[in-house]
């Protein structure tokens, strides 16, 4: 996919810049954006999922004659805003949480372009895991695989064998909606 100006990924996610990729679009530059990430007190999970991709944006907006791509991915369940998991006890809780149960994935996309034209979409995906036993819990933690994920699981690696429904954006789910971005950034007359 050919752009009409570099593009700056603003993530530290090995993820979203994979997820680029596979559909043909290799930022010029990738600048994680270093903000404070903590939920405000009664921040409800669409809210703080918009609000983080604006912030994360916005810290890294500065370069002329560039396109910045930020996002944010939170998984809820309920009004409650599920930790990246960066304990075994915290990736334990979010999946005693979510086992035999339905949640959602917020995937918040900004954009900035190079005038300073801001477009933004937040992407739903509904995913439901079966129950889980103790043994699946364990084996799936001692992987290693839910460190520093959204929810404390990776649909895209062994959690994948834990989801019996999925409603939406699989690509939202792993890190980034990438039919959005892509239409995002064709309406922003960016990508040819």
């Amino acid at each position: 996919m050919l752009l009409s100006c570099p593009l700056v990924l603003a993530s530290a996610s090995p993820r979203r810049l994979d997820l680029l990729r596979q559909i043909g679009i290799e930022p010029a530059r990738v600048a994680p954006a270093d903000i404070d990430e903590t939920a405000a007190k009664a921040e409800l999970p669409v809210a703080y999922a918009r609000r983080m991709a604006r912030a994360k944006a916005a810290a890294v907006v500065g370069g002329t004659g560039e396109i910045v791509l930020a996002a944010d991915t939170v998984v809820a369940c309920g009004r409650r805003i599920l930790p990246k998991a960066d304990t075994v006890e915290s990736a334990r809780a979010c999946l005693d949480l979510l086992s035999g149960r339905r949640h959602r994935v917020l995937g918040a996309v900004c954009i900035v372009g190079p005038d300073g034209t801001r477009r933004e979409r937040l992407v739903e995906s509904v995913v439901r895991f079966k129950r889980l036993s103790t043994a699946e819990i364990d084996g799936y933690l001692s992987s290693g695989e839910w460190h520093g994920k959204a929810g404390g699981y990776a649909i895209q690696g062994r959690a994948a064998s834990f989801v019996s429904f999925l409603s939406g954006s699989y690509s939202n789910v792993v890190g980034l909606p990438l039919f959005e971005v892509t239409q995002m950034l064709r309406s922003g007359g960016w990508l040819a």
